[in-house]
């Protein structure tokens, strides 16, 4: 049985995908394990907004498909993004069924 990526592991990678940009990424309090991501800008300008429950940000595949649609929506809107990959490290961690 693979094992689901930890929060901190999801938030290091949801920070790298929107570079230059800042990524901010919190955790609301109401327990659902949902996380909301939001992309500024350098001016602090809101440009971008997910929420990403626990489901997705566990299962790297499905992590790295939200963040893929999320780029290419603020590429459609202009905004250039450095070039970003799904590290490697998150599918081998669940192939490996690292403990958590």
């Amino acid at each position: 049985m693979s094992t689901p990526l930890r929060i901190n592991e999801a938030l290091l990678i949801v920070g790298d995908a929107f570079e230059p940009f800042q990524c901010v990424v919190w955790s609301p309090q109401d327990g659902n394990g949902e996380l909301s991501l939001t992309v500024i800008d350098r001016a602090s300008t809101r440009i971008g907004r997910k929420q990403i429950p626990r489901s997705t940000y566990s299962d790297p595949a499905q992590l790295e498909s939200l963040l893929e649609e999320a780029r290419a929506e603020l590429r459609q809107e202009g905004y250039k993004l450095q070039p970003w990959t799904m590290p490697e490290q998150a599918f081998s961690r669940i192939a490996a069924g690292e403990s958590a």
